[in-house]
């Protein structure tokens, strides 16, 4: 089991959590992610790392209650623990050799954005990091991305925070102001990335991308999470999670995690029967307390 150390919440829906884990928080690298699994009911989903603490022995995960584990999982609370936790699993972020770059983050996807840029910044390279939201209400990470950055520029889709737009004009005006940039992260929504790669496609810089595919194992056995990058069949799991930005079929990729959205869907609103039952006999059992309750008391007026 995996104890629950820190717990914070980002936004309505963006949960921050530590989860002791000491030898995961002794080799894991930025880019890396984990699998966990809240009980023995739960299925197998993997987040990025978003931070560690060696000394502590503990690995912070940021995620979106969107499904349900992960809601599951932001209803618990510090003492209590998990099941899994398994990792770290796939490649590390590539840092080493690059002076000048630009991090960019998409909403939830500035959580994995951050330790990237966080890695590159103690490296030595200039960081300028992007961090794109919709509105001001669901913004985080604000001073922790600012304190790994050089230069950190914050927009939201309605203006009602920082600069008006989108990270895709931040960064064609950041190119086009002169910036040289050797590398370019982009970390989000699918089709933000895929316009981030167009972006940077015409002046050849090296644009990486980390993929979320569907996944199950982790470990490349399953190939549930297999991307077509060049051409090639490629498992996010074990060959990635990070690729080439210019070389991903973005497209397919949006196809396949469409796959199963009436069974999520299905699967959030489900209600196991026996708890529905259990709901049912409490509800009746109240109801006849409540019965008795009354009848006794007008037994009482009539004495």
């Amino acid at each position: 089991m995996f104890k629950i150390v820190a717990k914070r919440q980002l936004n309505e829906a963006v949960t921050l959590m530590e989860i002791e884990a000491p030898y995961i928080a002794k080799k894991a690298k930025a880019g890396q992610f984990i699998i966990f699994r809240v009980d023995e009911y739960g299925e197998r989903i993997p987040l990025t790392i978003a931070d560690t603490d060696p000394e502590k022995g503990t690995v912070t995960i940021i995620f979106q209650a969107v499904g349900t584990s992960t809601r599951t999982l932001a209803q618990m609370n510090e003492g209590d623990a998990i099941l899994d936790f398994v990792g770290p699993l796939g490649n590390a972020t590539e840092i080493e050799g690059y002076k000048n770059v630009c991090v960019v983050g998409g909403g939830v996807g500035c959580a994995i954005a951050y330790p990237s840029a966080k890695a590159l910044h103690k490296a030595g390279a200039h960081v300028d990091m992007i961090a794109g939201f919709r509105n001001k209400d669901i913004v985080i990470l604000e001073d922790e991305m600012r304190a790994v950055s050089d230069n950190l520029y914050v927009t939201t889709d309605d203006g009602s925070y920082g600069e008006k737009g989108f990270v895709t004009n931040k960064l064609q005006a950041l190119i086009d102001a002169g910036n040289k940039y050797d590398l370019v992260i982009a970390i989000g929504p699918i089709p933000m990335m895929k316009f981030l790669a167009e972006v940077t496609r015409p002046y050849g810089i090296k644009t990486l991308v980390s993929l979320n595919p569907i996944m199950i194992d982790g470990t490349g056995m399953c190939g549930g999470c297999r991307v077509t990058v060049g051409g090639k069949i490629r498992f996010a799991c074990v060959d990635g999670p990070d690729f080439d930005g210019h070389e991903v079929d973005f497209d397919e990729l949006m196809r396949r995690n469409s796959y199963y959205k009436a069974q999520e869907r299905e699967s959030a609103n489900h209600e196991c029967r026996i708890i529905k039952a259990g709901k049912a006999a409490e509800a009746a059992a109240d109801a006849l307390k409540t019965g008795l309750d009354t009848a006794a008391s007008f037994t009482k007026e009539e004495k």
